[in-house]
C-alpha cells in the first residue's frame, strides 16, 4: 500500500517536506481488529507537534493521521461488531487498558497505557491501516467522508472543550485561534444557546471574516481587548501568547480552557508576563484537554447528525499531505484539511 511516512524528527522551517511517500506493506487485522481502507484522514495540528518532536512518536518509521474514515475490508480472528463494506471511523484514542482506575472511572483518556492513533500505532496518511473494532464508530450517513474526518477529532475535542468550559446560556464565550476545532464549537454553541456569544481571537483577518460568517459577535487580533468581558476562553492555538491574552479578559470565576496537546516554545517569554491580580485573582481557572475518550467521539457524532453540524473542508490528495501541513502551519485556514485516497 501507498503510505506518507515519517522517518524522524524534524523543524518544519527546515525540512518542509517531512513525510515521504513510500510503499509499505497492507498490515493485516489482529484478534478483534478491523482493516480499513482508508477514503480521507483530516490533518490536524497535532500532527505537526508530532513532527517537530513535541509529541514525538516512540518509534520511526511511522504513519501519521489520527481522523480516519473509510470501509472495512477485512475482519481480523473474532471481530464481530461489524461486517466488511462498513464505514467507520477512528479518532485520537487507538486504545486504552480498559482496568486502571482512570479506564473503570470513564476517563480512558487519562490511562498510563493510552495509545494514540498516527502516534504510537500507525494511523490514516495511507491506503489501509488496523484498530481495534472497539475503538472503531459508525459514521452517520448524513456526512460524505471528508466531512466526517474532522469530526473524529477537531468536533469531537472541540465538544469535550466546551464541556469543560461550563458555558451557560446568556453568557460569552471567547475562542483563540479559528482552525477546524474552534470553527465546529461555535456551531455547536450556535446550536445549543440562543443568547450565548461568540467572540473570536484570530491571527489573520481572513479567519477573522470566516468567524464572522459563521455567527461570532465580534472577532479581533489576539492582542485586542473584546468589547465585554468573557465568561470562559477556549485557547485553540500552538502558542503561549493567546493563554496570556485570554485570562486578562476572563470574568471573576471564569475558566480558560487549553486545548491543545502540546505548547511550541517560541513565544514562551510571553509566560513572564503572566500578572497574579489581572490575569488569575479573582478565581479565574484554568483547565487543560487531554485526549479523548470513546463517549466524546459517539456522542459529538450523534450530535453532528442531529444539528446537523458541516464542517468546511478543504481537501488534498494523500500524496500532498506535506503541502497541506505546510498550509496549516502558515496559518492557511479555513475550516479543516482532509487528505483523501
Amino acid at each position: 500500500m501507498q503510505a506518507m511516512i515519517l522517518t524522524g524528527v524534524s523543524r518544519f522551517a527546515e525540512n518542509p517536506a517531512p513525510l515521504v511517500l513510500a510503499e509499505m506493506p497492507e498490515p493485516a487485522p489482529g484478534v478483534g481488529e478491523i482493516l480499513i481502507a482508508v477514503s480521507a484522514c483530516g490533518v490536524c495540528h497535532t500532527e505537526l507537534d508530532e513532527i517537530e518532536g513535541r509529541t514525538p512518536p516512540p518509534v520511526f518509521p511511522v504513519i501519521l493521521g489520527h481522523q480516519v474514515v473509510g470501509k472495512i475490508a477485512a475482519l481480523g480472528p473474532g471481530a464481530r461488531r461489524f461486517r466488511t463494506g462498513d464505514r467507520v471511523g477512528v479518532g485520537w484514542i487507538h486504545s486504552a487498558c480498559g482496568t486502571c482506575e482512570d479506564c473503570r472511572a470513564g476517563n480512558e483518556n487519562l490511562c498510563q497505557r493510552f495509545q494514540a492513533t498516527g502516534r504510537d500505532v500507525n494511523g490514516g496518511y495511507a491506503q489501509f491501516m488496523a484498530v481495534p473494532e472497539a475503538f472503531a464508530y459508525d459514521i452517520p450517513g448524513i456526512f460524505s467522508d471528508a466531512e466526517a474526518a474532522p469530526l473524529l477529532c477537531a468536533g469531537a475535542i472541540g465538544c469535550r472543550s466546551l464541556r469543560l468550559a461550563g458555558l451557560r446560556e446568556g453568557q460569552s464565550l471567547g475562542l483563540t485561534g479559528f482552525g477546524a476545532s474552534a470553527h465546529l464549537v461555535l456551531k455547536m454553541v450556535r446550536h445549543r444557546f440562543s443568547r450565548a456569544k461568540v467572540f473570536v481571537f484570530a491571527r489573520s483577518e481572513p479567519e477573522r471574516a470566516f468567524a464572522l460568517e459563521l455567527g461570532a459577535v465580534w472577532a479581533g487580533a489576539t492582542e485586542e481587548t473584546p468589547p465585554e468581558p468573557l465568561h470562559a476562553v477556549i485557547d485553540t492555538t500552538p502558542a503561549w501568547k493567546p493563554v496570556v491574552e485570554a485570562l486578562k479578559h476572563l470574568t471573576p470565576g471564569g475558566r480558560l480552557v487549553i486545548n491543545a496537546i502540546r505548547k511550541e516554545e517560541r513565544d514562551k517569554a510571553e509566560l513572564l508576563r503572566l500578572d497574579y491580580p489581572a490575569h488569575l485573582w479573582l478565581e479565574k481557572e484554568i483547565k487543560s484537554v487531554a485526549n479523548v475518550t470513546r463517549h466524546d467521539i459517539s456522542e459529538f457524532l450523534a450530535l453532528a447528525a442531529e444539528i446537523p453540524l458541516r464542517p468546511e473542508v478543504q481537501e488534498y490528495p494523500l500524496t500532498d499531505a506535506n503541502r497541506a501541513l505546510a498550509d496549516l502551519k502558515e496559518g492557511k485556514i479555513r475550516g479543516a484539511k482532509v487528505l483523501t485516497t
